[in-house]
């Protein structure tokens, strides 16, 4: 490491964090020290790694006090590097430490990895298929990434089976670390290439059976249990095939639920009614609007029959009629160009919008509606009976339109 102010390489980093995962305060020495960061014989600092964020904290001599910003792992050394912040400059070799882990955020994280190994575990009972390919757990919003293309099903009955065993009992944390020749006699979950010695992360249920069985550095809460609630907020199809499975766990978890029912209520409350009957209140209002909807497109047809009624048609080349209608909206262009009967063709503007319908088959209503934009400006097109577009001078579009069908049937 450049900058380094001890002699040699330092030895391994003594892991706290994994010995005693909720032991948050601790005495350590300086044994390395450069470019803003201090390694420690020992340390329950979690460095980053495995998708998990790396802790924060203090480190203290005396009244002095250093930030810990972050934390990494030197796998080629296994030493744990913590970069550091304040006024002061760090502290030299050698300085005996106080140190304290941020209790916030190593219990938030710890409450996401532990959610992660059992929420992951819950999917592959449901389906072996759902195998997890990547991981992440640096925000409240963590991911899985799950072949076998789980469905909204599958994630509930993911989220019902996890809670039906925390329900159940307690599911206990094990730590154990085996040579990797030893790893056949463990049900992983997932598959793994490490070599020498491997840490197992084990959940067992009340009566004594693993759960889930992992090979993991990362910390975990003591009680799965704890991580409660475990909840899905939704999956995405991604890259290669897989489904990214959105969630959350433990306090971040309980917030975003509470969150929610705070909003649930306050729009049940804007409805006259409780959450338990939100659903309801929404179904007929659902209703309503459908009824409301259909009693306007019949309001909306009687009125554009009668715009049409109020129109003389007039007669064009080969006895074909032809109507020109301003119409009030643009709402209106469907039913009165839609409903153009044989023999006849209809134009409308309602402001900026246009439109042509043919019920002759000479006249192209797309062509004919271009040729008159291309005169007028706009632009348009559509079907051969019917076409619509937007006018750059929509009181020149009718007058257009009858020369181009004039054209179209003299051609």
């Amino acid at each position: 490491m450049q900058g380094m102010t001890s002699s040699a390489l330092p030895a391994p980093t003594r892991r706290l964090d994994h010995a005693e995962p909720l032991e948050l305060h601790f005495r350590a020495q300086v044994v390395a020290a450069g470019d803003g960061e201090l390694a420690l014989d020992a340390s329950a600092f979690y460095p980053q790694g495995g998708g998990q964020n790396g802790d924060q904290g203090w480190l203290r001599a005396g009244e002095q006090r250093w930030a810990v910003t972050d934390t990494r792992l030197d796998k080629a050394s296994g030493v744990v590097w913590h970069a550091v912040a304040g006024d002061l400059p760090p502290p030299p070799v050698g300085t005996p430490l106080d140190g304290e882990v941020d209790a916030t955020r190593r219990l938030r994280q710890m409450a996401r990895h532990t959610g992660e190994h059992l929420l992951a575990q819950a999917f592959a009972r449901v389906n072996p298929a759902f195998e997890v390919a990547a991981v992440g757990m640096r925000g409240p919003d963590c991911t899985l990434d799950l072949g076998g293309g789980p469905s909204e099903a599958d994630a509930q009955a993911s989220e019902v089976l996890l809670r039906e065993m925390m329900v159940a009992g307690p599911l206990h944390l094990e730590t154990v670390t085996v040579p990797h020749t030893e790893l056949h006699a463990y049900a992983l979950r997932r598959a793994t290439s490490l070599t020498g010695d491997v840490r197992l992360v084990m959940f067992r249920d009340r009566a004594g059976e693993l759960f889930d069985v992992s090979a993991c550095a990362g910390t975990h809460l003591p009680l799965g249990n704890l991580a409660a609630p475990v909840t899905v907020l939704g999956l995405e199809r991604v890259k290669a095939g897989l489904t990214r499975v959105t969630f959350r766990a433990g306090p971040e978890a309980a917030e975003y639920l509470a969150g929610v029912y705070r909003d649930t209520r306050a729009l049940a409350q804007s409805f006259s009614t409780s959450p338990a009957g939100l659903a309801e209140r929404i179904d007929a209002l659902r209703r309503e609007r459908g009824a409301l909807a259909a009693e306007a497109e019949q309001l909306r047809s009687a009125l554009a029959e009668a715009l049409v009624a109020a129109v003389p048609p007039e007669e064009v080349a080969g006895g074909v009629s032809l109507r020109l209608l301003t119409l009030p909206q643009g709402e209106l262009l469907t039913p009165v160009l839609g409903a153009t009967p044989a023999g006849e063709v209809r134009a409308a503007v309602a402001g900026t919008r246009c439109g042509v319908g043919s019920g002759v088959a000479e006249v192209d209503a797309s062509a004919v509606l271009r040729s008159a934009l291309a005169a007028t400006g706009g632009r348009g097109g559509g079907r051969p009976e019917l076409a619509q577009g937007q006018a750059e001078q929509p009181q020149e579009v009718l007058a257009a339109v009858r020369r181009a069908v004039v054209q179209a049937l003299e051609g």
